[in-house]
């Protein structure tokens, strides 16, 4: 009996593990666009994990991974505005509504918390998700105002840096293993 008991706790943590997906590649692009110049920088280091049984998602970001065209502007970044040392990362905890867990593509909402510069924000984010046996994508384009995460743009460059950055995401998910 008790052989019998250990294999269906085994069985029951394999259908669960089964069922949770980790990104092995992700994408996060922010675009500011304002009068004097563009600004554009893109994370591809990211790392994310989505429960497909009840549609939790989770994702963390490191802010000095951003990687800028201009390295003055990579700088200044991680110094001045979303001070980097301070407040190392973000992220993105969720529950994805108005999804029925079928494969193929869908468009979604997640609900949850955004982390940014020390500020948790209640957002809700539009997206795709596209789900088949051995493979999960989501990806989604949103606005973010800066002054909702208490990032300060100085006045001498308020017409480099836009109020509002736009943010790209997509994330691609492989099922769980012990060894991911």
């Amino acid at each position: 009996m008790k052989l019998f008991f250990s294999g269906v706790l085994m069985l029951l943590a394999v259908q669960l593990n089964a069922q949770k997906f980790v990104s092995n590649e992700s994408f996060i692009k922010f675009y500011s666009e304002a009068p004097l110049e563009d600004i554009e920088a893109t994370n591809e280091t990211a790392k994310s994990v989505i429960d497909m049984s009840n549609g939790e998602l989770v994702f963390s970001v490191a802010i000095k991974d951003f990687e800028f065209e201009k390295s003055l502007m990579q700088e200044h970044f991680n110094e001045n505005y979303l001070e980097s040392e301070k407040y190392p990362k973000s992220t993105f905890k969720a529950k994805i509504q108005n999804w029925s867990g079928a494969k193929g593509e869908s468009t979604v909402k997640a609900v949850g918390q955004f982390e940014i510069h020390g500020v948790t924000k209640d957002v809700e984010i539009e997206g795709k998700i596209n789900y088949s046996d051995d493979k999960v994508v989501i990806d989604a384009v949103f606005p973010v105002k800066l002054q909702d995460y208490k990032i300060k743009i100085p006045k001498a460059v308020f017409y480099n840096i836009a109020e509002e950055v736009e943010v790209t995401i997509k994330f691609t998910y492989a099922p769980y293993s012990s060894s991911n």
